[in-house]
């Protein structure tokens, strides 16, 4: 059974965190992100330490004690430093490129790929087989 609730998320300095109810919201020098958490667990905040507790004995609230601890440690990081996420493409032909708001790939098939670019990541294309990811939400760039 996994202990990763247990482990407090230190906050960092230039970040705050404000804890309303079942929601946490974290800002710092990168942005702004908040998370609704579930009522099976307890959050707390002493000192620069959110702390993590089931609220009851069930298997779903040491279940989902982990999960928010590793959400809340999330936003955390991603206000602060951000996530980034670097793709080679390999094959023969096949080519990334930016076309405004879009990504445009080419990768064999008869026709070009194109994947519009979510609000709250930057995507950049330094060379036609690498694309980089780059963004606070670690949901949206991974």
């Amino acid at each position: 059974m996994s202990r990763i609730g247990k482990n407090p998320v230190q906050v960092p300095d230039g970040v705050t965190v404000e804890i309303d109810g079942m929601t946490v919201k974290a800002k710092g020098k990168l942005g702004e992100l908040s998370e609704t958490l579930v009522d099976d667990v307890v959050v707390t905040m002493e000192d620069n330490l959110i702390k993590f507790a089931p609220a009851n004995d069930t298997q779903r609230a040491r279940q989902m004690w982990g999960m928010s601890r590793t959400k809340v440690n999330n936003l955390v990081e991603g206000v602060s430093q951000g996530f980034k996420k670097q793709l080679d493409i390999s094959g023969v032909g096949y080519r990334a490129a930016m076309q405004g708001n879009k990504l445009v790939l080419q990768l064999g098939f008869s026709h070009d790929v194109e994947y519009p670019v979510p609000a709250g990541i930057k995507i950049a294309c330094p060379e036609q087989t690498q694309i980089v990811i780059e963004g606070i939400d670690k949901q949206l760039v991974g």
